[in-house]
C-alpha cells in the first residue's frame, strides 16, 4: 500500500467505535501475526454465532435504531467457474421512521477470506439485494468475480422492498416516505449498510477489511461518486460505471422527451428507430479509420435526420422519418434546459447522441416499442416508466397523478417541491479533495452508446472535476475512460459489449500505487480488443489486425 493510501486507511479506522481502533491499533503495533493470536482475527468466518446477533445503533454512523441478523447460513456457489464456500448473512438495519421500511442487506462471508471488502451498488429504483456473486460493471468474462477471489461482499436493497412490478428495479412508491426517499436518493442507505455489513465483517473474522471498495453502475454508478463525495474516508478504491448522478436533471429531460414523444405521429417505432441507427452508423462509421460498426469518435459524427425525411413531412411508411419524428428524435438529441432555477444548481441536462436509443438490438432501454401515455405502457422505453413512478410517488406523492400532465418546462405549483428534490437527487459535488487526500481512487467508465444515461453527462461530471481541483491533481486519483459502442451495462446485444478488469487496476492503484497504464478493453461477445482512451482520447484505427487494440492508437 502506498504511504497515501496507507493514511487513508489510518483515517477510515478513526471513524470506527473505539474497542475496534485498540484492536486495529494492536495489528499495527504488535504485527499482523501477533495481533491475529490476540485478537482471533481468521480467514474463516464464524457463521454460526451470527445469527439473530444485535447491531447496535452506535455501530452504525447515521440514525437508526439499530438491526438485526436474521439469518447466516454456510453455503456453496459456483462463482466465475470456481465453487465457492461462504457464510451469507441476511441483515436488516431498522429505520428512525416506524413507517419506513427497514434496510435489508446481505453479506457473503467467503472461507479463505483475502482480507478485503467489496460493496455493490444497485440500479433504477433498487428495492432488491444486487448479487453478491456478480461482476463489477464492465467486468471482464476471462477474470473471477470478487467473491470468487475471495472478497467479503455486500450490498442493500437502498432501504426499500420492490412490489410487484412488471419490470425490475421500476418501483417507486417507496418514495411517499421521507426516510425511504433519503436512504435511496440522497444515498443515507448506502452508508449505514456499510457500517452494519462491516460490524458483521468484524465479527465474522475477528478484524475489519485492509481494504474496502465499491463498484455500481447507473444509479450503482451515482452511489459510487455518492460515497466518493460524502464519505470520502468510507472506500479505499470506487468503481463507477455510467453513473445516473444527476438523477433529477436527467429526470426533467426524461419528463419532456415523454411529453414529446406522447404526442400524436411523434413517436417512431421499431423499425424506424432501426432506420435511424443504420443511417447515423453508415454517415459516421469509418471516421475513425475503420468501419466496424463502431463510432469511435462520437464528437466528430454530424448527422442531420432530416435526410430521413418523407416526402411533405407526413408518415409515409417506414423508409423515413415524418416532421413529428424527427422533431422527436432532434428533441431526445438536444441539450434541455429549463428556464427556471433549482437548488441543486444545475441548469439542463446534455442529451442523447443518435446512436442512444436508437439501436434496436436494445429498443427497452431508448425509446421503447411503444409511444408512452396514459397509463404508461410496460413496452414504453424505461427512461418514460422511470418519469411516471417519479412523478406518481415522489414529486406529486399522489399514484393517480397522469405524468403527463407535469410538465418540466413550466412545472407551476411542483417548482419549489422539483428545487428541493433537486438538493436530495443531483449528487453533483465535484471538490473530491477530501476522497484524494484519504487515498482514494476513483475508475469512471462509461459506454458512448449508453440509451439510459447519457455519456454527455459523465463528460460534464469529469470535466467539473477537472476544472475545480486541477488536471495534474484529478489525475492522482481519477481515471475516465469512454467506451466506443458500449451501452447501458452491455444490455441486450450491443456494438461493443465491453470487458475490462478495472478491479485488478483499481487494486494496484490503490494497494501498490501503479496507476492505470495503457489499458485494453474486450468485446466480450466477440474476439477483438480496444485500447481504452483516457477521455478525451478515443482510438483510431492504425493498421494491422482490425480486432487487435495494437492496431489502434488514441487520438484526440
Amino acid at each position: 500500500m502506498s504511504s497515501t493510501s496507507a493514511w487513508g486507511a489510518t483515517i477510515r479506522r478513526l471513524a470506527l467505535p473505539a474497542a475496534v481502533v485498540l484492536v486495529v491499533a494492536a495489528v499495527r503495533f504488535l504485527g499482523a501475526d501477533t495481533a491475529a493470536a490476540a485478537t482471533g482475527s481468521t480467514t474463516t468466518p464464524e457463521c454460526a454465532g451470527l445469527a439473530q446477533s444485535r447491531i447496535p445503533a452506535s455501530a452504525i454512523s447515521l440514525p437508526t435504531t439499530g438491526g438485526r441478523v436474521e439469518a447466516a447460513v454456510v453455503t456453496t456457489a459456483l462463482v466465475s467457474g470456481r465453487t465457492i464456500e461462504y457464510c451469507q448473512v441476511d441483515a436488516s438495519v431498522f429505520p428512525v421512521d416506524p413507517a419506513a421500511p427497514a434496510i435489508k442487506l446481505r453479506v457473503a462471508l467467503p472461507f479463505g477470506w483475502n482480507g478485503k471488502a467489496m460493496m455493490f451498488g444497485g440500479g433504477g429504483y433498487n428495492g432488491t439485494i444486487p448479487d453478491l456473486r456478480t461482476n463489477v460493471p464492465f467486468g471482464p468474462a476471462d477474470q473471477p468475480a470478487p467473491l470468487a477471489r475471495r472478497y467479503a461482499t455486500f450490498a442493500s436493497d437502498s432501504g426499500h422492498q420492490q412490489g410487484p412490478t412488471a419490470v425490475p428495479s421500476l418501483d417507486g412508491s417507496f418514495g411517499v416516505n421521507d426516510e425511504a426517499l433519503n436512504n435511496f436518493a440522497a444515498g443515507d442507505a448506502l452508508k449505514k449498510t456499510h457500517d452494519a455489513s462491516l460490524f458483521v465483517l468484524r465479527h465474522a473474522y475477528g478484524r475489519n477489511p485492509a481494504e474496502v471498495y465499491f463498484a455500481g453502475g447507473s444509479t450503482g454508478g451515482r452511489e459510487a461518486l455518492v460515497v466518493a463525495q460524502r464519505w470520502p474516508w468510507a472506500f479505499d478504491g470506487v468503481i463507477s460505471a455510467f453513473p445516473a448522478w444527476n438523477n433529477l436533471s436527467e429526470i426533467l429531460e426524461l419528463g419532456y422527451l415523454t411529453q414529446v414523444l406522447s404526442r400524436p405521429g411523434a413517436f417512431p417505432g421499431p423499425e424506424k428507430q432501426g432506420l435511424l441507427y443504420t443511417s447515423v452508423i453508415a454517415a459516421c462509421d469509418g471516421q475513425d479509420g475503420l468501419r466496424d460498426n463502431i463510432v469511435s469518435n462520437q464528437r466528430g459524427c454530424h448527422f442531420d435526420p432530416r435526410v430521413l425525411r418523407c416526402p411533405g413531412g407526413a408518415d409515409t411508411g417506414p423508409t423515413c422519418l415524418s416532421d413529428a419524428q424527427i422533431g422527436g428524435v432532434v428533441a431526445a438529441s438536444t441539450p434541455f434546459r429549463w428556464p427556471y432555477r433549482i437548488a441543486s444548481g444545475e441548469t439542463g441536462y446534455p442529451g442523447f447522441p443518435f446512436l442512444s436509443g436508437a439501436d434496436m438490438r436494445t429498443p427497452f432501454l431508448g425509446f421503447g416499442t411503444t409511444a408512452p401515455a396514459n397509463p404508461m405502457p410496460v413496452t414504453s422505453g424505461y427512461g418514460f416508466q422511470y418519469w411516471d413512478q417519479w412523478v406518481k410517488y415522489i414529486l406529486t406523492r399522489d399514484p393517480a397523478q397522469n405524468s403527463l400532465d407535469v410538465d418540466p418546462r413550466r412545472p407551476g405549483k411542483w417548482l419549489d417541491r422539483i428545487s428541493r428534490l433537486s438538493t436530495i437527487e443531483d449528487r453533483n459535488t465535484v471538490d473530491l479533495r477530501p476522497f484524494a487526500r484519504a487515498g482514494g481512487k476513483l475508475i469512471l467508465l462509461h459506454g458512448d452508446a449508453d440509451e439510459l444515461v447519457s455519456h454527455r453527462s459523465t463528460n460534464d461530471y469529469y470535466e467539473r472535476v477537472r476544472k475545480e481541483m486541477g488536471p495534474e491533481a484529478t489525475r492522482e486519483f481519477l481515471r475516465y475512460y469512454l467506451v466506443p459502442g458500449a451501452n447501458h451495462a452491455n444490455f441486450g446485444t450491443p456494438a461493443f459489449a465491453a470487458g475490462w478488469d478495472s478491479l485488478t487496476a483499481l487494486e494496484r492503484w490503490v494497494e501498490s500505487g501503479r496507476s492505470p497504464s495503457n489499458p485494453v478493453v474486450a468485446d466480450v461477445n466477440h474476439d477483438r480488443t480496444r485500447p481504452l482512451c483516457d477521455y478525451p482520447a478515443w482510438p483510431r484505427y492504425r493498421s494491422g489486425d482490425p480486432d487487435d487494440a495494437a492496431s489502434f492508437t488514441c487520438a484526440r
